[in-house]
């Protein structure tokens, strides 16, 4: 880092950086499309910008000289990243399920109204990240994991090689099916969130043979995360009225203040309820229900939004998972018993599940950023550099939305649309019976009981909740193997065994998103 840096950050709008953050969005947004219809997943391309950045920062040319900047690089991955998970699961994904049920019509009143939420969850991700309720300090893994690559790339060393020992690892891991993302995050992670998380998973998967019970049939999971989200929602109101003592101050300096996110909540709330009336005015659907009915949609599509934000990014900050597909499912399921009509429902769950990603992604984003600036030694530099984040992502989520507007006939022409699409068309189609209600109702109690004892520093009802809605057992194996080594050492080694595990934890999740990330491109070329 030279004097420069240290003094004013890169700006997002140099020339030069715009003509690179533009042909990576462009590509991260076609990736992230291919990708989320063929195979129904996204791509992490943060690190693929990052090393791009870097690669070309080692051209022996003027005009690449200025990328050997670290601050130059992370604005270059922001906008890598925001653009592929923007295109994918913030645009296209809701758009797809109109065109699901057979209601085209009502595809382009729910992409304005999912644009408009998408740029929304960046922003208040940036007013919310490093405050009480999202530290800096916090995990945020696939920040991590993007940092050091950075670090790596630009100090060499020691580092370098122990970053590239984790990146070896994690791909020959994930090559052999191992989730090594999952193995990374045991070494970054809140213990105990992280605990919850995998016991979840392996809850999960081995219930029929175990419990001889299917979970997922009778609802668990998703009661189980409606009562620890209205928990954890709770929580997270008691935590800004609490006063921090001294101790507390000592040991975190953050650089929101409490004051600043209850204004961001009240803002937020209101321009979602804002989004919802648009969404619902575009879509037709005032004139299909009662004044009561309209003003019960906007509440609950407003407050299902926020709520759905804060429980994928509490997911993302602990575990760089979350499971934001599976909560706008319990949303939907919650406005089916509620008695929306189904036009009402196709717009509320295509605009429950935009919202999050883009929070989640910009929180990652933000993480590395924070690193790369001394995790917040110079808290002057830190804001500058925030805020030049933030506009490298809007810029690339406003290249997404023209990316997707452009493309999305062709997509829906051939029929390809996110798999999870048609898991919710179908939903809405099949309808929830009164034993549906009952049954959230009596699951969402030990839910919001093991929330309420783990408290918001463990998040272990959010946690176990999100790895109860996904089904992926060798996850849950990798992160509880994780979990122990990362004890064993750490009682063997002490406190100074912190910092190698945290950069060899960053290869393994580097790694394992290198080799998915190109052994996906793979198989769209073939």
């Amino acid at each position: 880092m030279n004097k420069g840096d240290m003094k004013k950050h890169p700006s997002a709008f140099e020339p030069s950086t715009i003509v690179i953050m533009i042909v990576l969005s462009v590509l991260g947004s076609l990736i992230g499309l291919q990708l989320i219809t063929t195979l129904g997943i996204s791509a992490n391309t943060s690190i693929i910008g990052a090393l791009f950045a870097i690669l070309i920062s080692r051209i022996p040319i003027h005009y690449f000289i200025k990328y050997r900047s670290i601050h130059r690089q992370n604005l270059v991955q922001t906008a890598s990243s925001a653009a592929t998970f923007g295109a994918a699961n913030s645009l296209l994904l809701p758009i797809g399920i109109p065109f699901a049920l057979g209601k085209p019509e009502l595809i382009m009143p729910l992409f304005i109204g999912v644009i408009l939420a998408m740029f929304l969850d960046a922003i208040l991700l940036y007013r919310f990240f490093d405050s009480k309720i999202f530290p800096a300090q916090e995990a945020w893994p696939p920040g991590v994991a993007t940092a050091e690559s950075i670090k790596a790339g630009d100090e060499g060393g020691g580092r370098a090689k122990l970053l590239g020992i984790g990146i070896i690892i994690g791909i020959i891991g994930a090559f052999f099916k191992v989730p090594m993302s999952a193995f990374g995050v045991a070494f970054i992670g809140n213990i105990w969130a992280l605990t919850m998380f995998g016991i979840g998973l392996l809850l999960r998967a081995y219930s029929p043979q175990v419990l001889g019970i299917d979970l997922n049939a009778l609802y668990i999971p998703h009661g189980f995360m409606i009562g620890a989200g209205l928990v954890a929602f709770v929580q997270v109101f008691i935590l800004l009225l609490k006063k921090r003592n001294n101790k507390e101050q000592d040991e975190m300096v953050l650089t929101r203040s409490t004051r600043e996110v209850k204004k961001s909540f009240t803002y937020g709330f209101v321009a979602y309820l804002v989004i919802s009336l648009i969404i619902a005015l575009l879509g037709g659907i005032v004139t299909d229900m009662s004044p009561g009915m309209l003003i019960l949609f906007l509440l609950y599509a407003a407050f299902a939004a926020f709520i759905h934000e804060l429980i994928v990014g509490i997911a993302a900050m602990h575990a760089g998972w979350f499971p934001a597909f599976a909560v706008a499912l319990i949303t939907l399921i919650i406005g089916m018993i509620i008695g929306f009509p189904l036009t009402a429902l196709t717009l509320l769950v295509g605009f429950s599940a935009s919202t999050g990603v883009a929070f989640a992604d910009m929180g990652y984003d933000l993480k590395t950023g924070y690193m790369l600036r001394g995790n917040g030694s110079d808290i002057e530099f830190e804001k500058q550099g925030r805020k030049q984040q933030l506009f490298a992502g809007l810029f690339a989520f406003g290249i997404s939305a023209v990316v997707v507007f452009f493309t999305f006939n062709y997509y829906f022409s051939q029929g390809l649309i996110p798999p999870v699409d048609r898991v919710y068309a179908a939903t809405i189609e099949a309808g929830v019976s009164a034993d549906v209600a009952k049954q959230l109702l009596i699951w969402a109690i030990p839910g919001a009981i093991i929330q309420f004892i783990g408290g918001t520093k463990r998040q272990m009802g959010v946690l176990l909740a999100t790895g109860l809605l996904i089904m992926f057992p060798m996850a849950g194996w990798a992160v509880l193997a994780g979990i122990l080594i990362r004890l064993v050492v750490t009682k063997v080694k002490g406190d100074s065994a912190e910092v190698p595990m945290s950069i060899l934890a960053g290869g393994f999740i580097a790694g394992d998103a290198l080799y998915n990330f190109f052994n996906s491109v793979l198989k769209l070329g073939k």
